[in-house]
């Protein structure tokens, strides 16, 4: 996989993939529609973040390269790329415990909290990581 380009797009398979960690200069794309939704992804490389109708839905701290994000009522899945171990900031629904996976081990249960955010690391070792958030109960 590679960064993204365009710094936002949508898949085959309805997915979206974005993120340019390479970048020197902070670059937006805001309005862009996927199904009715106004997506509004802002990237280089400290910061990836990722915003739907107006909601912060993920930030990578440094930035990332996020491919074939996809987010419903039960979680998140999405595989990631970076060029050091990322920080990953999400948004959810208030108090409500995930599990996460990365690359199909899991690594534990989070509660999210007043706001519905989650924090966790992921160490990239060259790989482009599976992450997947499954929501608990």
């Amino acid at each position: 996989m590679a960064v993204i380009e365009e710094l936002i797009r949508q898949e085959d398979n309805g997915t979206i993939s974005f993120g340019n960690y390479l970048m020197d200069e902070k670059k937006k794309v805001q309005d862009f529609e996927v199904n009715g939704d106004l997506y509004k992804v802002k990237t280089f490389c400290e910061i990836t973040k990722l915003e739907k109708n107006g909601k912060m839905l993920l930030e990578a701290v440094p930035g990332a390269t996020v491919h074939h994000f996809e987010m419903n009522d039960k979680g998140a899945r999405f595989t990631v790329e970076g060029g050091e171990d990322l920080q990953i900031t999400m948004e959810l629904e208030p108090e409500t415990e995930y599990k996460i996976l990365i690359d199909d081990v899991n690594v534990g249960k989070m509660k999210t909290n007043l706001a519905g955010k989650i924090n966790f690391s992921i160490e990239l070792q060259g790989n482009q990581p599976a992450v997947e958030i499954e929501k608990i109960g």
